[in-house]
């Protein structure tokens, strides 16, 4: 079993920035990722809110920028799964799907997945009419009209998005005002493309081999509807994307792991950053900055432990 001084889990801003500043100190470093790094950076058309971009910057492209960071150094890059960890005598065992490695310390970013509905006909139009992403599949309903389910940041931007490209949107929301960014709100609020269906909630999706139909139901009145769309973005929350973790680690209600300001858990030497944490703020700069802080706190530890 191969050893290292630290492990990465996740290829995400968090992710990417713990590994250079663990490069950039000389440890030994294993990074798994399963996919393309960036994580859901990827899924983002346009950021407006990174420092350094004024005018905006394309998900990929920073990206893009991110890893080049790590050019030039020399680092073991496992495109591999992590199923789960388990911490014995000061060291942690990471069982892969294809072979298990060993190490002094841990990061996990595994960052979080989107949130299913759990309603008739989700499974089965999955990638046939609905998405959860705008950005990857939005360019297949150019033209028509489409439904978006949530109220937070992300259901309103998409939204917005989504109306560059399509006929219509309908966004619906279970309750009677939005939870998002007031800037996104008032956005939303005055797009003539945007159809809004306050306290109302998808019952389920139906159609012969794609999705033709949303039905409806208002949660004040009672009263059932009928909603003829050709596609369905839903954006109503995350759920934490984890391996096994050893019992002692503490996760809040949701599973999100929860650690100090310096990104511990409550295992010595196992720390996490990024949207896998417990936390209220999920955003490009709080990730990086928390890669920063537990691989600055990596290196504490490896000093401390000899």
């Amino acid at each position: 079993m191969k050893e290292y001084e630290s492990v990465i889990i996740g290829g995400g801003p968090a992710g990417i920035t713990a590994a250079l500043y663990l490069l950039r100190a000389g440890i030994q470093v294993a990074w798994v990722e399963k996919l393309s790094p960036g994580g859901q950076v990827l899924l983002t058309e346009n950021i407006e809110n990174y420092p350094g971009f004024p005018q905006g910057v394309k998900g990929f492209e920073l990206v893009d920028l991110f890893t080049e960071h790590l050019e030039g150094f020399e680092y073991d890059k496992l495109r591999d799964e992590a199923l789960g960890i388990k911490a014995s005598d000061g060291k942690f065992e990471i069982e892969l799907s294809q072979e298990s490695i060993s190490s002094r310390s841990v990061i996990i970013s595994t960052g979080a997945d989107w949130k299913k509905l759990g309603v008739p006909g989700e499974g089965k139009f999955n990638g046939k009419g609905i998405s959860y992403c705008a950005l990857c599949d939005g360019n297949f309903f150019k033209d028509q009209e489409v439904a978006c389910i949530g109220g937070g940041d992300t259901a309103l931007e998409e939204s917005l998005y989504l109306t560059k490209l399509v006929k219509k949107v309908h966004l619906i929301h279970r309750r009677d005002a939005f939870r998002g960014s007031k800037i996104y709100q008032d956005k939303v609020l005055n797009n003539p493309k945007i159809n809004i269906l306050y306290n109302t909630v998808v019952r389920e999706f139906t159609g012969d081999k794609d999705l033709e139909n949303v039905k409806l139901l208002n949660v004040q009145t009672g009263e059932e509807s009928d909603l003829n769309v050709q596609g369905a973005f839903v954006f109503i929350g995350l759920i934490p994307a984890l391996p096994t973790l050893p019992q002692e680690v503490e996760t809040d209600e949701q599973g999100f792991i929860i650690t100090d300001t310096e990104m511990s858990t409550s295992i010595p030497g196992l720390y996490a950053a990024g949207d896998i944490r417990s936390k209220l703020c999920r955003q490009i700069t709080t990730a990086v900055g928390e890669g920063a802080t537990a691989a600055h706190n990596v290196q504490v530890y490896l000093e401390k432990t000899g």
